[in-house]
Formats: structure tokens, C-alpha cells, sequence
């Protein structure tokens, strides 16, 4: 009876799943599509496994990032811009829900720029308002949208190579979103640095 009680429960649980993992794949199709992933698909595939204390299902998530590729698991396919890409579009899906205090996501940017660099930093900011939010970039609209802008360094000091990371405020800031843009501080690049900055308030 116990064990029959046990099925019930998990095969409930899995109809459960399956219900909301459709759901998920519509939602994510649309967020990767806001994040240059045009014809990307997405799905996420649940096969009857061995019970455990997490149910019957063995959940794994399925990646296309080109058309006419079929999805294939997502751990052995993606980059590792298009795995962060991936990854901040379920954050942003599962943000109200997910407990995860600190979300590090390291070169969301690459291969990326513009109009979806934006779309990238404001996920990140609104993601950013109910979890930590570290991100490494190289993008200045990604990088005026963060509450901190630290600025990491490479240095030769007494024969070896030295990480320097410094918090950049005011002029600062605004000389190294110009310096992003445009490769060195002129005045037109200080110009749109002050415009995306204040944007980004």
C-alpha cells in the first residue's frame, strides 16, 4: 500500500512537471529570443527514471541555438556565452520563485551587442533587484546598468601577473563607460557614456 501510495505521488508529481514544463519552454523561447537567439529552441525533456526523494523523473534541458538543429542536451552543446544567455533567461523566468542568493554570470555578452546588449543588461537589473547580481562584461550598456562598477585588471608587478580590481564612481565611471565605448575618453564617447549612465538611473 505504501509503495502504491508512493507511485500515486509520483506520478502525480510528474503530470505536475510535464504541465509546467511546457509552460517553461514557451516563456523561454520568448526570453531568448530577446536575447539574440532568434530561432532558438528550447526543450526541456523528462523521461520515468528510478523513484527517488525528488520523484520519478530524470529532467534534462535540450539547446538549439541554430535553425534546423535538432535540440540536443544543453551541457555538452553550448558555449560558454550562450550557456549564460541560457541560464539568465530561466533566472529571469524564476526569479519570484528561485532562493538562490547570489547569481554570477560571466561573459553574458559574447557575441552580442547593441540592441540586445541592452535587452541583456535589463534583464540583469531586474534580476539584480531581488538577488545579488555579479556580471563580467565588456559591453558599456551592461556595464552602466550595474548598482557597482568594478573595473579588473591585468598587471605585471615583480615578474608575475596581478589581478587589480577598483570601484569606479563618479568621473571615473564615466571615463571607463567612455573608454568601452569608443577605446579611449573623447568627447563624443563621454557624451553617450553620461547619456547611458543616466539612463541607467
Amino acid at each position: 500500500e505504501k509503495e502504491k501510495m508512493l507511485y500515486e505521488g509520483a506520478r502525480s508529481l510528474s503530470e505536475k512537471r510535464k504541465k509546467t514544463a511546457k509552460e517553461i519552454e514557451g516563456l523561454m523561447k520568448k526570453e531568448l529570443n530577446d536575447l539574440a537567439f532568434s530561432n532558438a529552441d528550447f526543450v526541456i525533456d523528462i523521461k520515468e527514471g528510478e523513484i527517488s526523494a525528488s520523484g520519478i523523473d530524470r529532467v534534462e534541458f535540450l539547446f538549439s541555438g541554430n535553425p534546423g538543429e535538432p535540440p540536443k542536451p544543453l551541457s555538452k552543446i553550448a558555449s560558454g556565452g550562450e550557456l549564460s544567455r541560457v541560464m539568465l533567461a530561466l533566472k529571469t523566468i524564476l526569479a519570484d520563485f528561485d532562493s538562490t542568493p547570489v547569481l554570477i554570470f560571466d561573459e553574458v555578452d559574447a557575441g552580442i551587442g547593441g540592441k540586445t546588449a541592452q535587452s541583456v543588461g535589463k534583464k540583469l537589473k531586474r534580476l539584480a533587484s531581488s538577488h545579488q547580481v555579479l556580471c563580467t562584461t565588456h559591453l558599456p550598456q551592461i556595464a552602466s546598468l550595474g548598482d557597482f562598477h568594478l573595473k579588473t585588471e591585468k598587471k605585471r608587478q615583480d615578474g608575475r601577473i596581478v589581478v587589480q580590481v577598483k570601484e569606479l564612481s563618479g568621473q571615473e565611471r564615466l571615463r571607463e563607460i567612455a573608454r568601452m565605448l569608443a577605446g579611449n575618453a573623447t568627447e563624443v564617447s563621454l557624451k553617450h557614456a553620461q547619456e547611458l549612465l543616466k539612463d541607467a538611473v
